[in-house]
């Protein structure tokens, strides 16, 4: 195996991470054609949403059990095919139920087992760069979302929402095809685990019994329930309030965001880096300014009633949250051993993804009764005191953490 092998295999997990967001993303973008066209309420808007994040969030442990114990490639492979072949026939529905079936169900359940897989198959082929490649990695994050809102509000203007689906689970198809053919399993330099060896319920003890990994799970909460939130309701926030097109409330709703996200996260990785070398517990540090920078923006553009104050409001969030993101798994990795980490990580989703589930239906509720605008500014609060945690964590719990894993991991416990 070439040593630059580990840059394909980044690469090939970056295209796949984008086609997981940006099917994702196509939903919430083509949403006002969607609910027009089908006669959707609100509120039935908001349990779509709500059910797709439910039930990724259900699934996501088990597939984080299936990455300790079975093959990394397949699962992510495997996943890629089922959910953009579900995000195409998500193009065929006429109704809420189909839509539910299609986009909540199957579409959330084939990404949920592509999570855990990928991030520890990632991990397994970088060490020393393993914050700058995870930082890379997000980017595709950022990117697809910025294209996906532009694309595919373009698509479902001109040629109508369905072939919005059509087009973009017929790429993650192609995809998923390549991966078979150039992706490989690596073991992350210990023996292959088999299902006698790793339990489910001893990942989830790890888990639970390491104050650091329950904060950070804490916080990814946070994270992920003003993420959703901001997702599912922005495009329509701005085409609204602001009267904008279709089109141009998918882009400018996306693109300052994840732009200042795309450049915040490219420098959070090597700063990260470089301090871990000498401080693992820097990257922890890090997670909290980037929450707590974050939470006034947050303010500023739900509340603002100039667009370009709003813009600013979504560049500061971008920039901030990319200091969080950028070291997630790198934290979780600092404190849970090699062999648990895909539970761990699911696990950690799971719980993640099923508090995210309730912004969408949150938000949905709070619009006709407070707006749209006091309901995304009501978001900061979250971020503020998940920043808060985290610097408990920093402060009494992490480095106690970080030294028991290594002692784990020296007596393979």
């Amino acid at each position: 195996m070439s040593k630059n092998y580990k840059w394909e295999v980044l690469l090939l997990l970056w295209i796949a991470f984008f086609v997981n967001q940006a099917d994702r993303q196509v939903f919430n973008v083509v949403l006002p054609l969607v609910k027009s066209d089908l006669g959707l309420s609100d509120i039935q808007i908001g349990w779509i949403a709500t059910l797709f994040n439910l039930f990724y969030a259900i699934l996501v442990p088990v597939a984080g059990y299936f990455a300790d114990i079975y093959s990394k490639k397949w699962i992510i492979v495997g996943s890629i095919l089922f959910w953009s072949t579900a995000t195409m026939f998500t193009g065929l529905s006429n109704g809420v139920m189909m839509l539910i079936i299609m986009r909540s169900l199957a579409t959330g359940g084939g990404e949920a087992f592509f999570g855990p897989a990928n991030y520890t198959l990632l991990a397994a082929y970088h060490k020393d760069t393993r914050s700058f490649a995870m930082s890379v990695h997000q980017t595709s994050y950022y990117v697809g979302i910025i294209l996906s809102g532009l694309i595919a509000a373009y698509i479902g203007e001109r040629w109508g929402w369905r072939n919005a689906f059509y087009i973009f689970g017929a790429f993650g198809v192609i995809h998923g095809i390549v991966m078979a053919f150039r992706l490989k399993d690596r073991n992350d330099g210990q023996a292959a685990v088999g299902k006698g060896e790793v339990t489910f319920l001893a990942g989830l003890k790890v888990l639970f019994q390491t104050p650091t990994a329950l904060i950070l799970t804490i916080a990814f909460s946070g994270l992920i329930f003003v993420l959703v939130g901001y997702l599912t309701w922005t495009p329509t926030y701005l085409f609204e309030e602001f009267g904008m097109t279709l089109t141009s409330a998918g882009f400018h709703s996306m693109f300052y965001t994840h732009l200042f996200a795309f450049v915040g996260i490219l420098s959070a990785g090597p700063i990260s880096d470089r301090l871990a070398k000498y401080s693992p517990g820097k990257r922890l540090l890090l997670q909290a300014m980037g929450l707590l920078f974050a939470a006034p923006f947050i303010v500023l553009m739900g509340k603002s009633t100039v667009v370009w104050i709003t813009y600013i409001g979504f560049a500061g969030f971008g920039f901030g949250r990319a200091f969080f993101d950028a070291n997630t798994y790198a934290v979780l990795y600092d404190v849970i051993p090699r062999k648990y980490r895909s539970t761990a990580s699911g696990m950690m989703m799971m719980i993640g993804f099923s508090v995210g589930a309730t912004a969408p239906l949150v938000l949905g509720y709070l619009k006709p009764v407070i707006g749209l605008s006091t309901g995304i500014s009501l978001l900061s609060v979250v971020w503020l005191l998940c920043g808060g945690l985290l610097l408990v964590g920093y402060k009494y719990f992490f480095a106690r953490d970080y030294r028991n894993m290594q002692l784990k991991e020296v007596n393979h416990i």
